[in-house]
């Protein structure tokens, strides 16, 4: 069953700027895009690299070792190398905190 589980607070990531969290099996990068929050496990699904130190624009991500991008709002691979998407996870605001819907085994 899935739970929401808090991974930081607004102030951590204002817009324009990401965080990496680490989860049990993976970490993620949580990226603000013009007060839009976005969830990413931090993989490249081309090779298994890290993809969320690689430049944004929008809410495209570009893949700092072969130039894949992803839609950070669906994982959707949006360009060669990369055919399969990267995993998302569903982010929530309380208040002042970020929260993920994560299923327990995740954290």
């Amino acid at each position: 069953m899935a739970e929401r589980v808090r991974v930081a607070s607004l102030a951590e990531i204002p817009p324009g700027s990401r965080k990496l969290v680490e989860l049990a099996y993976d970490t993620v990068a949580i990226f603000n895009v013009g007060g839009a929050l976005y969830c990413i496990v931090d993989v490249c699904t081309h090779d298994g690299g890290p993809v969320a130190e690689g430049e944004l624009e929008g809410c495209e991500i570009t893949c700092p070792r072969h130039g894949a991008r992803f839609d950070l709002r669906s994982g959707a691979a949006l360009s060669m190398p990369a055919t399969e998407p990267v995993p998302t996870f569903p982010v929530f605001v309380d208040g002042d905190d970020i929260f993920l819907e994560l299923e327990e085994d995740d954290w």
